[in-house]
C-alpha cells in the first residue's frame, strides 16, 4: 500500500466534506480566471471605446465575484480544517490501537521515542498535508491548468511562445519535489533519534543525576540536536534556491509577453486588453508554481511521514491468535505466507478459549527459544534471525545462540515453581513464554494440555496474573491501580488482594487510604510499596497461573515471607511461578528449576538440590553461607 493510499483511506470517512471543499476550490478557480477577462473587457470595450457604462457594470461584477470568492474561501477553510483534524484524530487512534496489538518482540524493535514521533510529529505533518491539499494545494494546479487554457484562447501564437518556458519551470518544480522528499524523510529520522535520547533522559533523570552524567547526556543530546539541525539546514538551503529560480522564469516570461505582444499590438494583430489579460494569465500560471514551492516542504514532509506511519500500521505483530499465527510463523501477504498451516499442509484451526473447569497445569515440552532478531537480550537489534531465513528452524531445530534450549518440565495445580539462576540465564524469558508474550522457537508450552499458540490471547492472559520485573503504576488512585485488570471489582476484593500482598497496612497509613493519589510511574511510592501494589493488582483478577518475575526484590525478607504465606492460602489450586535472585525466596517451593546458560541443569526441591546440584549449592553458600540443614 502506497503512503498516499494510506492517507486516502483515512480521508474516506470525510469524503463528503472533502468533496465540498474541492468543489468550492473549483468555483474559486473559475472566478479567479474570470477576472482577467473582465479586465480585458473594461480596457477594450469600456476605456478604448469611451463607454463608462461598460466600465461601471464590469467593475460591479468584479466586486460581486470578489465578495462571493471570500465567502467560498471561508467555507473551504472551515471544511478543510474539519477534515484535517478528523484525519489526525483517526490516525492517532489507529496508531495507538495498533501499538496495543504489538507483542513484546515488536516493542523491543520499535523504540518508545520512535513511536511517540509517529503519534505526534508525523500525524501533525499528515494533518497539514490534508489541509493544504484541500485549500491551496489543489487550487494551485487548477489555476495553472485553467490559465494555460485561457492563454491559448487569448492568443494562440503568444501561448506557443510561452510553452517552452512553462515546460522548463514545471521540470524545475518536479525536480525539487523529488529531491526534497528524501531530505525531509532524513530530517524525520534525525527527529526520531532526538526524541529517543530525550525520552531516555527524562525517564532516567534520577539515574543521570545519581551518576553525575549530566555532561555526558548533554553531549549525547547535543550531538543528536546538531545532526537534526544539520539535516534541517540542508533541506531548507536546497528549498530556498527554488523561489529565486522560479522568479527568474516569471520575469523572463513577462519580458517575452511585453516584447512579442507589443510588436503584435503595434501591427494591429492584438489589442491592449488582450496583452493585459495574457499577462494576468501568465502570472496566474506562474504564481501557483511559486505557491507550490512554498508548500512543497509540507508535501515532502507529509509523504515522508505517511511512509513512517504506514510502517507502524502495516507491522504484523509477532504474536497473533490462530489461524493468523500458529507455531511461530510470521504472516505477510499471500495465503501461503499468512496461513502457516497451509505451509504445513494442514487446515488452520481457530483460536480457542482456555478451559477454566479443570485444575490448571503448565507443561514445557522440549522448548527452545531465541528472540526473533537473534539477540540474547532485549534491546539488541541485529540482522534477520536464522529462524526467519531457515524454515526448518521454525519447524523445530534449535537456533544458534538460543536463549533457552531443551526445556522440559511440568507444574501441576497448587504447586509453586521457582526459577533460579545467574543473571542472563533465561529466567524471565522462560516465564514470559507461559502468557505467550513471546512465541517459542521450537517445542510447545501447554496449559491444561492446550498449546498456548492455539488459545485466544484475551482468554489466555485473562487467566494469568503477571508481575514483571519493572513495576509500572499509572497516575490515578491506589484503588484504580489495584483494579486495573478488573475495574468492576468489589471493595472487599480489592482489600483482600491488598492484604494478601501485604499492602493494606501501608495503604491505610496514607492520608486518603485507597483514594490516595499515585503520581505518574508511581514516583511517590517506594520500590517495595510499588511491588506490593503490583502483586495485589495481579491477585485481584483471580489468576489460575501467577507469575512473579523477581517482584519481591525490593521488600524485606520478613515481608516477603508473609507474602509467600498469603499466596499459599489464597488459592490452593493456583500455579505460581517465582523468578528470584535470592535463595531465601525459593526455599519452600514445590519445585526449583535451576537455569544455566539457557538450559535446565537441576530440578527438584531444596533438600534434594542442596545435595545433588553443585550450582544450586554454590548459589546457596554464596548467599546464606555455612552448611545446609
Amino acid at each position: 500500500m502506497s503512503p498516499i493510499f494510506t492517507l486516502f483511506s483515512f480521508v474516506r470517512p470525510y469524503r463528503k466534506r472533502a468533496a465540498a471543499a474541492l468543489l468550492g476550490l473549483a468555483l474559486l478557480v473559475v472566478m479567479d480566471l474570470a477576472i482577467p477577462r473582465l479586465i480585458q473587457r473594461i480596457i477594450d470595450q469600456g476605456i478604448a471605446r469611451h463607454n463608462p457604462g461598460v466600465v461601471v457594470r464590469t467593475a460591479l461584477l468584479m466586486l460581486g465575484i470578489s465578495v462571493l470568492s471570500a465567502v467560498i474561501a471561508v467555507l473551504n477553510n472551515i471544511l478543510s480544517v474539519q477534515v484535517g483534524e478528523g484525519v489526525a484524530r483517526d490516525l492517532r487512534q489507529a496508531l495507538f490501537s495498533k501499538i496495543q496489538t504489538f507483542s513484546y518482540g515488536d516493542l523491543d524493535r520499535m523504540k518508545t521515542g520512535l513511536l511517540m514521533v509517529r503519534l505526534a510529529s508525523d500525524t501533525s505533518a499528515l494533518q497539514r498535508l490534508t489541509q493544504v491539499s484541500l485549500r491551496i494545494g489543489t487550487r494551485a494546479p487548477l489555476l495553472m491548468v485553467g490559465s494555460l487554457i485561457l492563454m491559448v484562447r487569448t492568443s494562440p501564437s503568444l501561448a506557443l511562445t510561452m510553452l517552452p518556458l512553462l515546460a522548463v519551470t514545471s521540470a524545475i518544480l518536479i525536480l525539487f519535489v523529488l529531491k526534497m522528499e528524501p531530505l525531509f524523510r532524513s530530517v524525520q529520522q534525525k527527529l526520531d533519534r532526538l526524541n529517543t535520547v530525550l525520552q531516555e533522559n527524562i525517564a532516567g533523570a534520577r539515574l543521570v543525576k545519581a551518576f553525575v552524567r549530566a555532561d555526558h547526556e548533554g553531549a549525547r543530546f547535543g550531538a543528536a540536536n546538531e545532526e537534526l539541525t544539520g539535516r534541517s539546514v540542508r533541506a531548507m538551503r536546497f528549498m530556498s534556491t527554488l523561489s529565486p529560480a522560479l522568479t527568474v522564469c516569471i520575469n523572463i516570461g513577462m519580458v517575452l509577453v511585453i516584447g512579442v505582444g507589443g510588436r503584435q499590438a503595434i501591427a494591429g494583430r492584438m489589442s491592449i486588453g488582450q496583452i493585459v489579460a495574457f499577462t494576468n494569465y501568465l502570472l496566474t500560471t506562474m504564481t501557483p508554481l511559486i505557491m507550490m514551492t512554498m508548500l512543497s516542504n509540507v508535501w515532502a514532509g507529509g509523504l515522508a511521514s505517511a511512509k513512517r506511519v504506514r510502517e507502524v500500521l502495516e507491522t504484523v505483530p509477532e504474536v497473533q491468535d490462530a489461524p493468523a499465527l500458529v507455531c511461530g510463523f510470521y504472516p505477510q501477504t499471500s495465503t501461503a505466507e499468512s496461513d502457516p498451516q497451509a505451509k504445513l499442509g494442514a487446515p488452520a484451526a481457530d483460536a480457542k478459549d482456555l478451559s477454566v473447569d479443570a485444575p490448571p497445569s503448565v507443561r514445557f515440552e522440549d522448548v527452545s527459544f531465541h528472540y526473533r532478531n537473534g539477540t540474547l537480550a532485549r534491546g539488541s537489534y541485529p540482522r534477520a534471525s536464522a529462524a526467519e531465513a531457515d524454515p526448518q528452524q521454525r519447524l523445530g531445530a534449535p537456533a544458534a545462540g538460543a536463549v533457552l534450549e531443551d526445556i522440559d518440565f511440568a507444574v501441576e495445580a497448587g504447586q509453586t515453581a521457582a526459577v533460579l539462576g545467574a543473571t542472563g540465564s533465561g529466567k524471565s524469558s522462560l516465564v514470559q513464554l507461559v502468557p505467550r508474550l513471546y512465541d517459542v522457537t521450537a517445542g510447545s508450552v501447554r496449559i491444561d494440555g492446550a498449546d498456548v499458540r492455539g488459545l485466544r490471547q484475551a482468554s489466555l492472559l485473562g487467566s494469568i496474573g503477571l508481575v514483571p520485573q519493572e513495576t509500572v503504576l499509572f497516575s490515578g488512585t491506589v484503588r484504580d491501580n489495584i483494579r486495573y485488570g478488573r475495574p468492576d471489582a468489589a471493595e472487599a476484593d480489592v482489600v483482600a488482594a491488598a492484604k494478601t500482598a501485604q499492602a493494606h497496612e501501608f495503604i491505610m497509613a496514607l492520608p486518603q487510604g485507597y483514594d490516595s493519589r499515585v503520581e505518574a510511574r508511581g514516583t511517590n511510592f517506594s520500590g517495595g510499596q510499588k511491588q506490593r501494589l503490583a502483586i495485589a493488582r495481579a491477585l485481584l483478577i483471580r489468576p489460575r497461573v501467577l507469575i512473579l518475575d523477581d517482584s519481591t526484590s525490593a521488600v524485606d525478607i520478613e515481608t516477603e515471607t508473609r507474602i509467600q504465606a498469603g499466596l499459599a492460602t489464597d488459592d490452593p489450586t493456583r500455579i505460581t511461578f517465582v523468578v528470584a535472585q535470592r535463595i531465601s525466596t525459593v526455599l519452600n517451593a514445590d519445585t526449583i528449576i535451576v537455569l544455566d546458560k539457557g538450559r535446565v541443569v537441576a530440578r527438584g526441591r531444596h533438600g534434594d538440590l542442596i545435595q545433588t546440584s553443585p550450582i544450586y549449592r554454590e548459589i546457596y553458600d554464596s548467599q546464606l553461607g555455612g552448611e545446609a540443614p
